[in-house]
C-alpha cells in the first residue's frame, strides 16, 4: 500500500469513502477471497486429478505383472488419460477459470478500489481494527491506512 504525497487534500490521500462504499468495497474484497479460495479448490482438484492419472500407470503395470492383461488393457484404454468432462483435462478447466472468471473479477476488483477509495485497499478491515484498538497499548497500534 502506498502512502506518498499526490498533493491532494493536502495529506496525499483521497477523500475517505462513505461509510456504504467501504462496506460495498468489503462485501466486493470478501468476494474476491471467496473466488481465490475456489480458485485454489481447483488447483487441488486438478493436482489430485492428476496423481490419480498417475498412479494408473502403476496399476497397469502391477495388473501386467500379475498376469492381468485385460484389465490392465481396459484401464488403459477407458480411464488413463481420460478427459474428465467432455473435451477438457483439469489444466483446460483452471485456464478457463482463470480468463473467464478469476482475471476479470480481480482487475474489476482492483479498478473499484482504485476509483472509489483511491487504492486503498481494506479500508472496511482497517476500521474494524481501528474500532477495536485500545489507545495506547504497543500490540494495538493504529498501522498504516487507518483513518479515524
Amino acid at each position: 500500500m502506498s502512502t506518498h504525497d499526490d498533493g491532494r487534500h493536502g495529506s496525499g490521500r483521497p477523500p475517505s469513502p462513505d461509510e456504504t462504499t467501504v462496506e460495498a468495497l468489503g462485501s466486493l474484497s470478501k468476494a474476491l477471497e471467496t473466488a481465490e479460495r475456489a480458485r485454489g479448490h481447483l488447483y487441488g482438484f486438478h493436482q489430485l486429478t492428476g496423481t490419480s492419472d498417475f498412479e494408473l500407470d502403476r496399476a497397469v503395470e502391477l495388473l501386467r505383472a500379475a498376469g492381468h492383461d485385460a484389465w490392465a488393457d481396459r484401464v488403459e484404454t477407458e480411464i488413463l488419460g481420460r478427459n474428465v468432462i467432455p473435451d477438457h483435462w483439469t489444466f483446460q478447466i483452471v485456464e478457463s477459470y482463470n480468463s473467464t472468471y478469476y482475471e476479470p473479477f480481480r482487475e474489476l476488483e482492483r479498478a473499484a478500489v482504485t476509483d472509489l477509495a483511491g487504492g486503498r485497499e481494506h479500508l472496511l478491515e482497517a476500521r474494524f481494527k481501528e474500532r477495536r484498538r485500545t489507545p495506547g497499548h504497543p500490540d494495538h497500534t493504529t498501522g498504516e491506512g487507518v483513518e479515524g
